[in-house]
């Protein structure tokens, strides 16, 4: 049996390619180039940049496996940095990282997989794949603090099937542990936060390189109207942001609504932010199918608990309601629905659903 590994240059990805080789698996480590600067090189900042990519080789060197880094800058460009560009402009809050799991990387990977002559792909997410009777599943990891589920959601059965993902098996901690006694370079290497093709993590700067029509000055009102400040581009702001607006009305405000096409922003109190549902467009489901059950838990943001709420399918553009008000629903974010440890499905918030 063998295995192509997505080797990011990070310690999730090093041990999991060790621990399919401890599995008897004959193993291929690849890095996907998914951005580069202007002299055609991968970026110096952010993450899946050169010095990761140097990383992975040097961990495939020594685990002694064929390593590879495949170019994939162009559709990255097109499928997920115009995209994010194009979602600010509708004054939508996106998650690149799903939407290169969606349209890129898993893509790429399983094609290279068949192209190379591999039975499996592995990667290093902190998640889990299971099977039985009725097919495969995507759960939480065991180490519910690095739980990497919510960005896998869109995954279905044909790709499950070809998917192994043994670090969800294992703790943060149990990785690292391992990788020391394997003497990798990336044992005590920190997990990187930022976005590869932005680099410094200052998205608002690259928006404003390489998206200069996202950027158009307005003004800042309240809930009732009153215009209290002018700004410089709506891409400064998000829903639910509190700091930064540049106001002072002697009392905490939140960004409730972003209209871009006037460039309105507008602030309220706490209890403005509070949403009963939300709409969800591209919904998918891991199984092929919704659940027969209404009843899900969904988690609104990466690191937001999963809260208890009701699924109503609706052509295009389903409703969730929860069980309790939320507060910061932001349009573009993804919704992932869960029931116990287990991934049901998700897709993007399109909409909150005020509190009556």
């Amino acid at each position: 049996m063998k295995a192509l590994v997505a080797m990011s240059g990070g310690v999730d990805s090093s041990v999991a390619a060790a621990l399919m080789l401890e599995a008897g698996y004959d193993v291929i480590g690849v890095t996907l180039k998914q951005w580069e600067g202007a002299d055609g090189e991968m970026p110096t900042a952010g993450c899946c940049t050169v010095g990761d990519a140097e990383d992975a080789r040097r961990a495939a060197a020594q685990l002694d496996i064929p390593y590879y880094v495949l170019d994939y800058v162009d559709e990255f460009t097109e499928k997920v940095v115009r995209r994010f560009g194009e979602i600010y402009m509708q004054g939508r809050t996106p998650n690149p990282c799903i939407e290169c799991n969606r349209t890129v990387r898993f893509h790429a990977l399983l094609d290279r997989t068949t192209e190379l002559g591999c039975d499996i792909l592995v990667t290093g997410h902190h998640a889990r794949v299971t099977h039985d009777a009725d097919g495969y599943h995507l759960r939480r990891g065991h180490d519910d603090g690095k739980d990497q589920s919510y960005v896998l959601h869109m995954l279905g059965q044909d790709e499950l099937s070809r998917i192994q993902l043994p670090i969800g098996e294992i703790t943060k901690t149990e990785v690292r542990d391992r990788a020391r006694r394997l003497g990798l370079r990336t044992a005590d290497k920190p997990d990187s936060q930022d976005l590869c093709f932005v680099g410094d993590g200052d998205y608002r700067s690259f928006l404003r390189e390489y998206f200069p029509e996202t950027v158009i000055p307005g003004k800042v009102v309240t809930t009732e109207g009153e215009v209290v400040a002018d700004h410089a581009g709506t891409i400064d702001f998000t829903i639910g942001q509190r700091k930064g607006l540049g106001v002072a009305v002697g009392e905490p405000r939140y960004v409730v609504d972003i209209e871009p096409q006037t460039a309105v922003v507008t602030i309220g109190r706490r209890e403005d932010l509070l949403a009963g549902g939300c709409l969800v467009e591209e919904l998918t489901f891991v199984s092929g199918s919704p659940p027969t059950d209404a009843a899900v838990a969904v988690k609104i943001r990466y690191r937001s608990n999963p809260i208890d709420a009701t699924l109503e399918l609706s052509g295009d553009q389903s409703v969730l309601r929860f069980a309790s008000p939320q507060i910061g629903v932001a349009p573009g974010q993804a919704a992932v629905l869960y029931r116990d440890d287990e991934v049901l499905g998700g897709g993007t918030i399109s909409a909150a659903i005020p509190c009556l």
